[in-house]
């Protein structure tokens, strides 16, 4: 299911079109995933996969993620414990999306940190189970774990060595939006400015991003 506010043809049968209100705002993605999926999804799981995260081997797919409420790439920047997990490419189960729009949670941006740490603690006391952190880099990698040996990933700066270089320069110069790559800006045209064409495309990023504008 493609979730957009746009009127577009998935160019694949087996996709299924939903037509939602525009998401302006980081914010307004985390309410919605937070307070309104759930309306669209009437499976006993639901995978989330962002614009800069998708599946890349469905042969590293194992049955056992289904056995947790919610699954996401570690965060390595946390070290209490509650460091499952990203939710850009994320599975997570319809009693989980349930418990997400019950008073008692808390509604904070961004949706994975409310869930996997702010949330967490009463999540589990309703009998909610993340996955460990070993499962979790097993499912994903983000800023953890290797693309390569992964069911999926997250994160622009994964992109590059993910998807291969020429396949990440196609989507790079067909975003209309390109304000989500500033966090990760200088590692990824370092990565895109290594082999042959690399000036040329490093450049071209730092145009766009100091003479265009494209990252206001």
């Amino acid at each position: 299911m493609l979730l957009t506010d746009a009127d577009v043809d998935p160019g694949d049968s087996r996709i299924r079109v939903a037509r939602i209100a525009p998401l302006r705002s980081s914010a307004a993605y985390s309410d919605f995933i937070l307070t309104r999926l759930l309306d669209h999804v009437s499976t006993s799981h639901c995978l989330v996969a962002q614009w800069d995260g998708h599946v890349l081997d469905a042969r590293h797919w194992q049955p056992a993620f289904l056995d947790f409420d919610y699954i996401g790439a570690s965060w390595p920047q946390f070290a209490d414990g509650y460091d499952v997990g990203n939710g850009g490419f994320s599975l997570r189960s319809r009693r989980l999306m349930e418990a997400c729009r019950a008073a008692q949670f808390e509604q904070v941006h961004p949706e994975d940190i409310a869930i996997g740490r702010v949330n967490r603690a009463w999540l589990e006391q309703q009998g909610m189970r993340f996955a460990p952190r070993e499962m979790a880099d097993l499912f994903a990698a983000e800023r953890a774990s290797d693309p390569q040996c992964t069911f999926g990933y997250h994160g622009v700066f994964n992109m590059p060595r993910a998807l291969g270089m020429a396949a990440f320069w196609d989507i790079y110069q067909s975003l209309d939006y390109r304000g989500t790559i500033r966090p990760d800006f200088w590692p990824l045209v370092r990565a895109v400015s290594a082999g042959r064409g690399g000036l040329r495309r490093g450049w071209r990023m730092i145009s766009d991003r100091y003479i265009a504008g494209h990252y206001a």
